[in-house]
């Protein structure tokens, strides 16, 4: 017989995950390392395989682990939304969520609704703003819950819930081909899209220049489909009339960046459901019905 799994030792295996640390991850389950220790030690042995790759000073996710943890993730996500609708139908209470603009208008409809659906008496304050900004504001405890764009990087700042590989973008064929510098269109400074254009730009030898500026992703893509320039996008958020510019056309890699969740020390129970909820809902890739395939757009590339 196939075995059976354990619930919470599945919860244990999520958190390890997600914190990277068997100490935080026992923090945020008040349990102790070494009974942490030995519920993933118990579910390797359900299981007949390793799960993660430990040593004094990392921890990693086997090829078996990596593969258990998406199955995880929404098993624990079914098992809370059918607990949410027969236990907690009236939990109530208000969570405070700042996200940046272009994420939340093309991942997040989708997840926040189905919370909303399972918890209806819970209000949704959720402020759009940039990172930098919503980063100070979160400190200020203006949040309960931040995601933010950043580089890649380990646990240790947020849980990571979507990686994005960014692309050039443009409404022109060749924008790589004109002569003299770039002109593109970009968020205000700091930014972490601005950053990796210019620094690939700058290794390529590539001069360029800041054409337009804009703080919403609206007001970008107007610019760029007024001619101004080109700019980057997470490859999802390209829109169909725009062409993705890549490396055979003379266009510097970027390479991914990412977007955490940050929350605050102390949840309240909404806000720790909503965390939880979110983190499992992004890392199916599937926050809005409306993503399209990566291979729909328009890509550019030097024919043989």
């Amino acid at each position: 017989m196939l075995p059976r799994l354990d619930f919470d030792l599945l919860r244990t295996f999520v958190t390890v995950a997600e914190t990277g640390n068997l100490t935080r991850a026992g923090e945020r389950l008040l349990l102790s390392q070494p009974t942490v220790s030995l519920q993933i030690k118990r579910l390797e042995e359900q299981l007949g395989c390793a799960l993660m790759e430990r040593t004094p000073r990392s921890l990693s996710l086997t090829s078996e682990g990596e593969t258990l943890l998406s199955y995880a993730r929404r098993i624990l996500s079914l098992t809370d939304e059918a607990v949410a609708r027969l236990v907690e139908p009236t939990m109530q209470g208000l969570v405070r969520l700042g996200t940046p603009e272009d994420f939340a208008t093309t991942h997040l409809s989708g997840v926040l609704a189905r919370f909303a659906e399972a918890h209806p008496n819970v209000a949704l304050e959720v402020t759009t703003d940039l990172t930098l900004n919503l980063i100070e504001r979160f400190k200020e405890g203006e949040f309960d819950l931040v995601l933010i764009k950043r580089e890649p990087m380990g646990p240790t700042d947020g849980v990571r819930v979507w990686r994005e590989p960014l692309v050039w973008a443009s409404t022109r064929p060749d924008p790589f081909e004109r002569n003299g510098p770039l002109p593109l269109v970009v968020s205000p400074h700091p930014c972490v899209y601005r950053k990796r254009a210019t620094h690939a730009l700058d290794r390529a030898g590539r001069p360029w220049r800041i054409a337009y500026t804009s703080t919403s992703l609206a007001g970008a893509q107007a610019a760029v489909r007024a001619g101004l320039g080109l700019t980057v996008l997470p490859k999802e958020m390209v829109p169909e009339d725009f062409f993705i510019i890549d490396t055979a056309a003379g266009a510097p890699d970027l390479s991914d960046t990412e977007v955490a969740l940050m929350t605050v020390p102390s949840l309240s129970v909404p806000a720790e459901r909503l965390a939880a909820h979110m983190v499992r809902s992004l890392e199916r890739r599937d926050g809005t019905g409306s993503s399209r395939p990566w291979n729909s757009q328009k890509t550019i590339h030097i024919s043989e």
